[in-house]
C-alpha cells in the first residue's frame, strides 16, 4: 500500500503551521518534506512530517530557539521513529537533569501528546460520519485577521440577531491553509427567518454531502481532527470543499471559560459529487 501524500496547504492545515513557516523549515533543513517535485519544487508530506512538526511547534511554543531545537533533533535518522528517538534523547538528558530539567519536561509532554495523537491517527474511523446536511439561514460577518477575533465578533452577532437565533454558533473557514493573522473566516449563527442587520450578510448556506467528526478538547488542537478527516478523505477518493463548517457544540460560557479539555466541535467539510452528479454517500 502506497504512502498518503499531502501538499503544503493540506499539510499546513493538518500541521497547524502557515505555509511560510513550513518553507522556512524547509530551508534552514529543521523540517524536511518526505518528498520534492524535481520539475516544480513542489513540497509533499507524510504523517512522520506531521509528527515531526508538533515536537518543533511544541519547543517553539516553550519558547526554544531553532538553533536549540536543532540540537536536540540532531542526529535523528532519515528513517527513525521520532519518538523512539525523543525517548533515547531523554535519557541522555537524564544525566543533566538539573540544568536541563526544562528540557526534559518538555519532551515528557510531547511524548505523551504525540503518542496520543498517533493512536488518534491510527484508529479507525468510527467517529468519523459521512452524512447529509440541508440547507441552512444563517446570519454572518466574514472577517480577515487573527481567530482570536471570534469572541468579539460572536458578541455583535448574538447582539444584531437575539431572538431570531435558531441553533448553535458556527464558523466557516474558507483558507485552504493555516494562517496565523491574516485567516479568512466568518463567525455565523443559524436563524430562524430572513432578518435585515447592519454588517451581519444572511443569506441561506448551501446543503449537501458532508464527512464529519466531533472534536473534544481545546480549539488550539483542532487541526488534528482536520488532519484525520484529511487522511479520511484522502483514502476515500474524495474531494473537499472549501469552507469548511465548525459547529460549537460546547465551550466556553458567557461568563465562566470551562474546562477546555471538554469543549465538543463538530467539524464538517462538504464533498464535491463525482463528474456523473451522483453523490459519493
Amino acid at each position: 500500500m502506497s504512502e498518503t501524500l499531502y501538499s503544503i496547504g493540506e499539510f499546513s492545515r493538518m500541521s497547524g503551521l502557515p505555509v511560510k513557516t513550513l518553507r522556512f523549515y524547509h530551508d534552514k533543513q529543521l523540517l524536511i518534506p518526505c518528498y520534492v517535485e524535481f520539475d516544480t519544487g513542489y513540497r509533499h508530506y507524510n504523517l512522520r512530517n506531521l509528527e515531526q512538526s508538533q515536537v518543533i511547534k511544541a519547543l517553539r511554543g516553550l519558547d526554544f530557539g531553532l538553533e536549540q531545537i536543532s540540537r536536540i533533533l540532531e542526529g535523528q535518522p532519515d528513517d527513525g521513529d521520532i519518538l523512539d528517538f525523543l525517548e533515547t534523547q531523554k535519557a541522555a538528558l537524564q544525566s543533566e537533569i538539573e540544568r536541563r530539567a526544562d528540557i526534559v519536561q518538555a519532551l515528557d509532554l510531547i511524548i505523551a501528546r504525540e503518542s496520543d495523537a498517533r493512536k488518534l491517527m491510527q484508529t479507525n474511523d468510527d467517529r468519523i460520519v459521512q452524512k447529509q446536511l440541508p440547507p441552512q439561514l444563517v446570519g454572518g460577518i466574514r472577517h480577515r485577521g487573527s481567530y482570536q477575533d471570534c469572541a468579539t465578533l460572536f458578541g455583535k452577532l448574538g447582539r444584531a440577531l437575539g431572538r431570531h437565533i435558531a441553533g448553535k454558533a458556527m464558523m466557516l473557514c474558507y483558507d485552504e491553509e493555516f494562517r496565523e493573522d491574516d485567516a479568512d473566516f466568518e463567525p455565523c449563527m443559524p436563524i430562524k427567518r430572513v432578518v435585515k442587520k447592519p454588517q451581519v450578510h444572511v443569506r441561506e448556506i448551501p446543503g449537501g454531502s458532508c464527512i464529519a467528526l466531533v472534536h473534544r478538547g481545546p480549539y488550539e488542537t483542532l487541526s488534528r481532527s482536520y488532519g484525520r478527516l484529511m487522511s479520511y478523505a484522502k483514502e476515500h477518493e474524495l474531494v473537499l470543499q472549501r469552507p469548511s463548517r465548525e459547529i460549537y457544540l460546547k465551550g466556553p460560557g458567557m461568563i465562566f471559560r470551562g474546562n477546555p479539555e471538554k469543549y465538543l466541535t463538530e467539524i464538517q467539510i462538504l464533498v464535491a459529487e463525482d463528474p456523473n452528479g451522483r453523490p459519493p454517500i
